[in-house]
């Protein structure tokens, strides 16, 4: 018998290719499932100005995704398991962690790099990596998507950009010329998290074949 369910998720590319990833592992046991997504723009989506610096773990890229799920838009969301907020929204629940893919981050370079230039990252931890591994280097902060920063790469505006290789390898960016950094990482980095109804027994059921913790 097929089954169709609804997904939450934010609308960028990255976010697609995500979902696209969670279903193509759940069809490996359940071939009958498809998914029918709603794209929902959040409140990190569309304030570019806030750094993420300092940002405590909360609903920054999940409230309004929360919001509708709760109102039984959809029964299902998807994120990137280090952006959920702790403790998550009370009525949901994480029904499913995948495996995930690379966890390590990379520097993207320009073809002038020379370790002295402006090098842009939202993440303290990855800024005191940079100003290890390049101590004369400018450090700024960045928002926007994957493709609006890198934009910035090729416009010259920065000489470097530090980015989670899975997200590279998930948007086909891997022909980027990059060095790969020491960790540590972010925790969750890689790994895409199921959030479900807590009433939800079904979901549970269906997803408990993916978890991978």
């Amino acid at each position: 018998m097929k089954l169709s369910v609804k997904v939450g998720a934010r609308g960028s590319p990255l976010s697609k290719k995500q979902v696209e990833e969670v279903l193509l592992e759940l069809q490996k046991v359940h071939p009958e499932v498809t998914f029918e997504p709603i794209w929902i723009t959040t409140t990190g989506d569309a304030d570019q100005k806030t750094s993420l610096r300092t940002m405590p773990k909360n609903d920054f890229f999940t409230k309004e995704i929360d919001e509708k799920q709760m109102q039984g838009d959809f029964r299902i969301s998807i994120h990137s398991a280090k952006d959920l907020p702790e403790p998550l929204r009370e009525g949901l629940t994480c029904v499913c962690v995948t495996k995930g893919l690379d966890p390590s981050d990379s520097l993207l370079i320009s073809p002038t790099f020379s370790g002295k230039g402006k090098i842009a990252t939202s993440s303290i931890r990855r800024e005191m990596t940079i100003r290890e591994l390049y101590p004369e280097a400018e450090i700024v902060d960045i928002r926007g998507n994957i493709h609006e920063r890198i934009a910035q790469l090729e416009e010259g505006q920065i000489e470097g950009l530090v980015m989670a290789e899975c997200a590279l390898i998930r948007l086909g960016l891997t022909h980027s010329s990059r060095i790969a950094l020491p960790g540590p990482y972010a925790e969750g980095q890689g790994q895409l998290a199921v959030i479900a109804r807590s009433d939800d027994d079904e979901m549970k059921r269906l997803f408990s074949c993916m978890h991978s913790m």
